[in-house]
């Protein structure tokens, strides 16, 4: 059974390796390690809204969410290799949507590198539309909303 909880501060080095596994295989691909294989989540812990997915005692899946006045900002959601194409990834997706309504807003936003292209689909395919693209922070992304 999986169940998520926010994450704790022991669980920061176990979020660090579950992103530099989950998101590897796209570092040739933009000719660099995508920004989750490369923040401090240390320091998202201690910020909160980190959440874990978390299966006989394994993280296998992990959300990074950032309450705006009128959004929430998904800004990470990684599910570990051995746990992806299990519906865990639309379990988590299903999870911000339930925070975005307990905490009053009715718009989800997040964001992805144009270069992993499964994702585009992925999100368009769970109500997400996408925005814009721009170069941000060095990296090429791709925009997204949903209305709830």
């Amino acid at each position: 059974m999986t169940i998520i909880r926010p994450a704790q501060r022991s669980d920061a080095s176990a979020l660090s390796e579950l992103a530099r596994k989950a998101y590897a295989h796209y570092t040739e691909r933009m000719g660099k390690e995508p920004a989750p294989m490369k923040e401090d989540y240390r320091a998202l812990v201690e910020t909160g809204g980190v959440w874990v997915a978390e299966r006989d005692g394994v993280l296998v899946g992990l959300l990074v969410l950032k309450l705006e006045p009128d959004h929430v900002l998904l800004d990470n959601v990684a599910v570990s290799p051995d746990a992806q194409g299990s519906g865990l990834g639309a379990r988590l997706l299903e999870f911000t949507d339930d925070q975005a309504r307990q905490h009053g807003v009715a718009e989800v936003r997040l964001y992805t590198n144009e270069a992993m292209a499964e994702n585009l689909a992925y999100y368009a395919r769970r109500g997400f539309v996408e925005t814009h693209r721009a170069v941000d922070h060095g990296y090429r992304r791709v925009f997204f909303t949903k209305r709830l």
